[in-house]
Formats: C-alpha cells, sequence, structure tokens
C-alpha cells in the first residue's frame, strides 16, 4: 500500500509543478498590462556574466501601462535597455540616469490573437506532460501487480485515482487558459 501513496504523491507533486511551470510560462505573456513577471526572462550583461534583469535593480509597476527599473549600478542602465530591447516583448525602453521607463503599449487584434494561440500552445504542452506523468504512474501500477504486490482490485482503483488526479490537473490547466486567454483580448 505504502508503495501506490508514493507513486500517487509523486505524481501529484510533479503534476503541480507542471501546472506552477505553465502560470510562470504565462506571466511571461503581456496582456496589455504592467506586470513586473513581464521582464523575468530578460538577462542583462552585468559584469562580464548574463544575469537576471531582477538583480540588477528594482522593477515596479507605477500605473497600468509602465514598468520603471530602478538600476543599481548607473553603469548598467544602457546595458539594461540594450537586453529590453533585444528581447522579443516589442518594448520601447526610455533612460533618464539610473531610471528607465517602459511604456507598455496597447495590442492590436491581431497580436492578442497571436497571444491567445501561444497561451494555447503552452497549455497543450502542459497537458500533454500531465498525460505522460499518468502513464508513468499507470506503468508502476501494472509493474506492482505483475510483481504481485497488489490484487487486480487494487490496481483498477489506483488506475482510477491516478486518472482523477490527471482529470483535475487538465481541469485546472483549462481554466488557467481561459483566465489568460479574458486577460490577453481583455481591450
Amino acid at each position: 500500500m505504502s508503495d501506490f501513496n508514493q507513486i500517487k504523491s509523486e505524481t501529484k507533486a510533479k503534476m503541480d509543478k507542471t501546472i506552477d511551470s505553465l502560470k510562470s510560462d504565462f506571466g511571461g505573456l503581456r496582456a496589455g498590462r504592467a506586470h513586473v513577471s513581464l521582464l523575468d526572462g530578460i538577462m542583462v550583461e552585468a559584469y562580464g556574466s548574463m544575469t537576471p534583469l531582477s538583480q540588477v535593480g528594482t522593477i515596479s509597476v507605477p500605473d497600468a501601462r509602465t514598468l520603471s527599473i530602478s538600476v543599481w549600478d548607473r553603469g548598467l542602465a544602457k546595458a539594461v535597455e540594450k537586453a529590453i530591447m533585444e528581447s522579443d516583448l516589442g518594448l520601447n525602453p526610455a533612460s533618464d540616469g539610473q531610471l528607465i521607463r517602459i511604456p507598455i503599449p496597447p495590442l492590436s487584434e491581431e497580436r492578442r490573437k497571436e497571444l491567445t494561440k501561444v497561451a494555447g500552445k503552452y497549455a497543450e504542452n502542459n497537458k500533454v506532460a500531465v498525460r505522460n506523468l499518468r502513464r508513468e504512474a499507470l506503468d508502476e501500477i501494472k509493474k506492482l501487480k505483475k510483481d504481485n504486490a497488489i490484487s487486480e482490485d487494487d490496481e483498477k482503483r489506483y488506475e482510477g485515482e491516478i486518472q482523477k488526479l490527471t482529470d483535475e490537473a487538465v481541469k485546472k490547466i483549462e481554466e488557467l487558459l481561459a483566465q489568460k486567454e479574458k486577460d490577453i483580448l481583455q481591450v
């Protein structure tokens, strides 16, 4: 019995990580509103190595359409600007010394539709990951049955429990996708 509980808890933990990964992916998709997580993936050339933007300055959201970065080392301001311009976010930073302002332009209808497709791909990839986790768990349950560690009834019950975890994870992914699409399409 403890073997199945271990399989179930590991599978649930992995599925939760998959959902967290999706939330992180969605955080990087801009929905026309300023949000600190928009700049999460940006790396800046600082002190001879690539450093996350969040480690060279303070990122804040003064209003719904603007991000600002207060760079700790004035010498890195140009590198931060360059990194933002080279990112695929389509943002144009404006600097005045240590403070960099980034106006967030409103999204065109076409760009909104593209972003919903990207969000859909992220969600689909995560659903596939969840299904792969289900398959791995079911394989382990079959192995327990083959080794006569569990009965056929237990096997069916455990498979049902794993399927229930899978259904919950897929439902959560679909809810997150619906929310993100609503955010993106909201003008």
